[in-house]
C-alpha cells in the first residue's frame, strides 16, 4: 500500500463520523481536564494546554488511530508531591523527562511486549476503569437535588434512545446540546463546566522549563518521570489494545510509545503537563463512529477553539449532560459478559481477573492492578507449565541398566518434579536419560540435570544424557558442572 493510501486511509476513511465523534469527546475533555488540573495541584489551563497539544501531537505521530490521549487521572495523581514540594516549573521538566524514557522505550521497540498481558488482566483492567469512570460520576450526583437527577436521567434516555431514530449524529452529542438548551431556556439551577474552574483565554506559548540543569534537578524529577512514562504507556497500550478489539483494526505499540513520548514533551514545552490515552473518551470516541486520526485531532482542536472562542457558552453546558454521557460510557465499557463466563472459566483466570479489579479499584492506581494480575497470571502459567514435565522409566535392557525419557520443560517451575522422578535404590551400573522430547530453558533446569548426573556418578554408574536438542546442548555445556564431551548433534552428554 502506498504511503498517500495509507494516509487516506488513516485520516480520511469517515470523515463526517470523525468529526461528529471528535466534537463529543472535545466536549467531554474540558471538564474531566479541569479536574485533573485541580487533583494535579495546578491551574486548569495546565490540563487544558495538555490535551489541547497532546491530542493534536498524538494524532500524527501516534501507533492507534481513533484513540484519544489527553490529561488524564492516573498521571496527575501522581504529580501532586512533586507540584507541592517543588512548584510547576519541576513538574514541565518532569513531563519532558517522562516523554524522552518513553521515546527510547518505543526506540528499544519495548511497546509490543503488552501482547503477554493475558486475557483475564485485560478484563479486569476493563472492567476496573469501567467503575472508576462510574465512582468518579458521583460528585456530581450525590446530594445535588432532583433537577440534577431529572437531567442525567433525559440524557441517558436520549443517548439510548435517539438511535433508534437515525444514527447519523452521535447521540451523546444530541444529549449534550439538548441539555444545553433546555438549561438556558429555563434557567434551571444546576451545576456547570463553569462551575469547575476558569478556562484559559489565552493561546499556550512556548516555554523552556525554568529549573537548575544540575544533577539535584534530575534526582527530584527522575523517579517521578520513570513512573509517570510507565504508567502512562502501560494505560495507552492496553487502551489501544481494547480498542484494536473493539474496531477489528491492529495498531502500531512501538510507535504509539514513541508517539506518547513525543506529545508528553510537546505539552510540557507549551505549559501542559503529561498525560496518556483515555479509555474513557477512547470510547466515546469509536462507539460514536470515529475509526480515523482526524476525530483526535478534531478532538485537540475544537477543544481549543472552545476554549479561546467559546468559552462563554461552553461554560453554560449543564454537568449532568456529560454525566450521563459518562455512565453510559461506563456501561458500555464494562465487560458484563465476564461475570456470565464466570462459572465455566477456570479459576485461576477469574482470579486473576477479580484481583486486577479490586486493586484498581481500591488503590485508584492502574500500575498496581495490572502488576499484580501479570504476577498471578505468571504464577499461575509456572505452576501449570511446572506440572508438564514427565519421566518416564523406559523397559531396561539389562537388570544393572536404568533407561528414562524425559518429556515437557524444564526450568525452574519443574525443575523439582524432575528430579524427584528418577529411581535412586540399587546400584545401576549405567544410566541413560533421553531427552529428545524435552527442553531446557534455564540455568535451574542445567542445576536439575547436573543434581541427577552426580547423584548416580556417585553410586558408580556411567550416565549418558542423549537426545538433547541444539538450545539445550548449547547451555548445558556453557553452564553445566558435570563433565562434557562434544558429541554430534543430539548425542547430547556424558
Amino acid at each position: 500500500m502506498s504511503m498517500f493510501a495509507s494516509a487516506r486511509r488513516e485520516w480520511l476513511v469517515n470523515p463526517r463520523r470523525d468529526l461528529l465523534a471528535g466534537t463529543v469527546v472535545a466536549l467531554a475533555l474540558i471538564p474531566e481536564a479541569i479536574a485533573f488540573s485541580i487533583i494535579a495541584g495546578v491551574d486548569p489551563a495546565v490540563g487544558l494546554y495538555a490535551s489541547v497539544v497532546i491530542a493534536i501531537t498524538i494524532a500524527f505521530v501516534g501507533g492507534r488511530p481513533a484513540m484519544i490521549s489527553a490529561a488524564t487521572g492516573a498521571m496527575s495523581l501522581l504529580m501532586v508531591t512533586l507540584v507541592r514540594d517543588h512548584g510547576l516549573e519541576y513538574l514541565f521538566a518532569a513531563s519532558i523527562l517522562c516523554g524522552v524514557f518513553q521515546i527510547v522505550i518505543g526506540l528499544a521497540r519495548l511497546g509490543r511486549y503488552v501482547k503477554f498481558v493475558s486475557r483475564s488482566v485485560m478484563t479486569g483492567f476493563v472492567n476496573s476503569l469501567a467503575i472508576l469512570i462510574f465512582l468518579a460520576q458521583m460528585p456530581e450526583l450525590i446530594a445535588r437535588g432532583w433537577q440534577t437527577y431529572a437531567m442525567v436521567a433525559a440524557g441517558l434516555a436520549i443517548i439510548y434512545g435517539f438511535p433508534r431514530i437515525t444514527k447519523a449524529v452521535p447521540s451523546p452529542l444530541v444529549a449534550i446540546i439538548a441539555l444545553s438548551v433546555f438549561a438556558l431556556a429555563t434557567g434551571l439551577d444546576v451545576r456547570t463546566v463553569g462551575d469547575m474552574g476558569q478556562m484559559p483565554t489565552t493561546l499556550p506559548v512556548f516555554h523552556l522549563p525554568t529549573v537548575p540543569l544540575t544533577w539535584e534537578t534530575l534526582r527530584i524529577i527522575g523517579p517521578i518521570a520513570l513512573t509517570l512514562a510507565f504508567v502512562g504507556l502501560l494505560e495507552s497500550l492496553l487502551t489501544a489494545n481494547l480498542l484494536d478489539d473493539v474496531t477489528d483494526t491492529p495498531s502500531d505499540k512501538d510507535r504509539e510509545t514513541r508517539g506518547q513520548g513525543i506529545a508528553n514533551i510537546a505539552s510540557a514545552l507549551f505549559g501542559g503537563m503529561a498525560g496518556c490515552a483515555m479509555i474513557g473518551q477512547s470510547m466515546i470516541n469509536v462507539t460514536s463512529g470515529a475509526r480515523g486520526r482526524l476525530s483526535t485531532f478534531w478532538a485537540g482542536g475544537l477543544l481549543l477553539v472552545l476554549m479561546l472562542a467559546l468559552n462563554t457558552w461552553v461554560a453554560r453546558i449543564p454537568m449532568a449532560a456529560l454525566v450521563a454521557v459518562m455512565i453510559m460510557v461506563s456501561v458500555g465499557t464494562f465487560d458484563w459478559k465476564s461475570i456470565l463466563r464466570l462459572p465455566k472459566t477456570p479459576v485461576q483466570s477469574s482470579i486473576v481477573m477479580i484481583a486486577t479489579t479490586i486493586t484498581v479499584v481500591v488503590t485508584h492506581d492502574l500500575s498496581k492492578g495490572v502488576m499484580l494480575g501479570v504476577l498471578l497470571s505468571a504464577i499461575f502459567f509456572m505452576r501449570k507449565a511446572g506440572k508438564t514435565i514427565v519421566v518416564k522409566a523406559l523397559s531396561p535392557l539389562d537388570a544393572d541398566v536404568l533407561r528414562y525419557r524425559v518429556e515437557g520443560q524444564l526450568f525452574f517451575g519443574s525443575a523439582d518434579l524432575f528430579a524427584a522422578a528418577f529411581e535412586h535404590h540399587g546400584t545401576p551400573t549405567r544410566v541413560e536419560i533421553d531427552m529428545t522430547a524435552a527442553h531446557i530453558w534455564d540455568l535451574t533446569g542445567v542445576a536439575a540435570v547436573d543434581k541427577i548426573v552426580f547423584r548416580y556418578r556417585r553410586k558408580g554408574a556411567d550416565v549418558e544424557v542423549i537426545g538433547m536438542n541444539e538450545a539445550s546442548r548449547s547451555l548445558v555445556t556453557q553452564t553445566g558442572a558435570h563433565d562434557k564431551t562434544h558429541l554430534p548433534e543430539g548425542a547430547g552428554a556424558h
